[in-house]
């Protein structure tokens, strides 16, 4: 079973790969940034992606579809600091296989991997008891937003300014700015602080 493990952190890379390194008959190849992600998806054709959602100067729920576009057989785990349910059901409706926090306890992802590969889905605790609990609000906001709308609010709650966001995704500084227009006009704010605390209170529920 050949692994690729998609994340901007080398510690967090060479962690993974020791870990997963583990499962008998496993081999774990690595990509710092989307494109080499893409790459080695191309070179390697692994059987098991491991991917992060928060990929410095791309998306990774952006990411998740080009892979998946890429090769459809191929089975996705998403593994991020994020067990938010808005993304935790955004990553499985894009076509993830599986869903870790890095909060999890390290035989979490072991688990989803094997899981994954056996053609079975997994969704670790934290972020099963938040899609149960997300899905008794029959008005959540966040359903309304596209991926790199997810992704940009995100952003605004780490603190970065539209530039900095604009840099991120190598996109325009005016196509920022409209897009948060559309996400205040969609959850019903006024202000980019407004956004800003949003993101972040949705970050604490």
């Amino acid at each position: 079973m050949k692994i690729l493990v998609i994340d901007d952190h080398g510690i967090v890379r060479e962690g993974v790969r020791r870990l997963l390194g583990t499962i008998p008959g496993s081999e774990v190849v690595e990509a710092g940034t989307a494109q080499q992600g893409l790459s080695k998806l191309r070179s390697e054709s692994p059987d098991i992606i491991v991917l992060d959602i928060n990929l410095n100067g791309s998306s990774g729920l952006e990411l998740l579809q080009r892979l998946k576009n890429e090769n459809k057989t191929t089975r996705i785990v998403m593994f991020t600091m994020y067990s938010e349910a808005g993304y935790v059901s955004r990553a499985l409706r894009g076509g993830a296989s599986g869903y870790v926090s890095k909060s999890a306890p390290a035989d979490e992802l072991v688990t989803a991997v094997k899981r994954v590969a056996a053609g079975q889905r997994y969704v670790d605790r934290e972020a099963a008891n938040e899609l149960v609990f997300s899905a008794s609000n029959e008005e959540d906001p966040l359903q309304k937003l596209s991926n790199r709308e997810m992704e940009i609010l995100r952003l605004l709650g780490e603190g970065k300014s539209l530039l900095e966001i604009a840099n991120t995704f190598g996109i325009a500084y005016k196509t920022v700015a409209n897009s948060c227009s559309r996400l205040k006009e969609k959850l019903g704010l006024e202000r980019t602080t407004d956004l800003i605390r949003f993101s972040l209170q949705n970050r604490q529920a």
